[in-house]
């Protein structure tokens, strides 16, 4: 099962993802989101901590709030971390995992150093821990399900996307075309007008 927390020091909903052992964190690794940024106790042991941004979102949009929200709940799940003061909690976006073949279950890598942070907890706030253990909801998600729902939602809102950029293209197409036809049309017309006035100055000669 996983855990799940909800952050109410903002007005935005966000939710916490939390396994609860090596081999729950394992899944939510396999099957996290592009929207999913990953906590944990930088150097020691310690549980792995999800939190779901919202679409569009990216890691640098993430409250204070709740990003310290993280950080106090991946070093109150730390059995060294919970016990020191000025820990380091690493977090990077969940397309920043690396895992090989060759690594224990539960560990991971990373893609790009770079793209990971670090957020410094001086001291356990229990006022932060007690408020989120109050939000904490045991579910039995079906984890493969949900990201391929997600995925499947993302590939329709693409090919609407395609299919809106297209019918724009087409749409610009025939207007173009609609003025270079007036553009003709205006022309030929001049030209008659042109032919018109000439016929009308032999008849005043005439006259």
């Amino acid at each position: 099962f996983v855990f799940s927390f909800y952050p109410s020091v903002v007005p935005s909903v966000y939710t916490i993802y939390m396994g609860k052992d090596k081999y729950e964190n394992e899944d939510l690794i396999k099957y996290g989101w592009p929207e999913d940024v990953w906590f944990h106790v930088d150097k020691l042991s310690s549980a792995h901590v999800y939190l779901r941004l919202h679409k569009g979102q990216t890691v640098d949009d993430i409250p204070k709030e709740v990003l310290i929200d993280c950080a106090h709940l991946v070093k109150a799940n730390s059995i060294q971390g919970c016990k020191m003061n000025n820990i380091n909690v690493v977090y990077t976006p969940w397309t920043n995992l690396k895992k090989t073949a060759d690594m224990d279950v539960g560990q991971i890598g990373f893609h790009r150093q770079k793209d990971v942070r670090t957020v410094t907890v001086e001291k356990k706030v229990n006022e932060i821990v007690n408020r989120l253990e109050k939000t904490k909801v045991e579910r039995f998600p079906d984890l493969a399900a949900e990201k391929e729902a997600r995925d499947r939602e993302e590939r329709n809102e693409k090919k609407a996307q395609i299919q809106e950029m297209k019918r724009k293209e087409k749409e610009e197409m025939k207007k173009k075309k609609e003025m270079e036809e007036l553009r003709s049309y205006s022309s030929l017309m001049k030209s008659e007008n042109m032919s018109s006035n000439q016929d009308g100055n032999d008849s005043d000669d005439f006259m």
